[in-house]
C-alpha cells in the first residue's frame, strides 16, 4: 500500500473509531511518542495525550453525541509526516478538519486532530453523500 493509502486509512480508521465509540481504537491510534494536540469544535487546544484521551472519553461515553461522518478526505505525505484535510458532517451540518499523521515504527499514528465549523456546505456538499467508512 502506498504512504498515501496508509494514511487514508489510518484517518478512516479515526473515524470508525469515532462513530464506534470505541475508546481503545481511539487510543491506538494516538502517537505515543511524539507530541500530539487536539482541538475540537469550541474548545481550546490541547497539549496532553492523557488530557486528549480523557477528552474523547468524556465525548465517545456521552450518548447524547452525534454520529460523525467523514467526507472529502485528501492526504498530503511530507516524508514522516502527513495531513489529511477533511470535512467532518455532523447532523447535517459540515465541519472542516485536520488529521496529522507521523510514522511511528512504521505505522502512522494521530499527532493532531482540529475541526471548526464551516459556514456554508462545500460546494460539492451533494456530489457525493457521506458516509461510515
Amino acid at each position: 500500500m502506498s504512504d498515501v493509502g496508509a494514511v487514508l486509512s489510518a484517518n478512516r480508521a479515526f473515524y470508525r473509531a469515532f462513530a464506534a465509540r470505541d475508546l481503545e481504537a481511539m487510543n491506538q491510534l494516538w502517537a505515543r511518542e511524539s507530541p500530539v494536540t487536539c482541538i475540537h469544535p469550541g474548545w481550546d487546544a490541547i497539549r496532553d495525550r492523557a488530557a486528549i484521551l480523557k477528552s474523547w472519553r468524556n465525548i465517545l461515553g456521552n450518548p447524547g453525541s452525534p454520529p460523525v461522518l467523514c467526507h472529502n478526505e485528501t492526504a498530503h505525505v511530507l516524508g514522516e509526516v502527513a495531513y489529511v484535510l477533511c470535512h467532518e458532517v455532523i447532523e447535517g451540518a459540515y465541519l472542516v478538519a485536520t488529521n496529522l499523521f507521523v510514522r511511528e515504527h512504521g505505522k502512522w499514528k494521530l499527532a493532531h486532530h482540529q475541526a471548526g465549523p464551516l459556514a456554508n456546505p462545500p460546494e460539492h456538499a451533494d456530489e457525493t453523500p457521506p458516509r461510515l467508512q
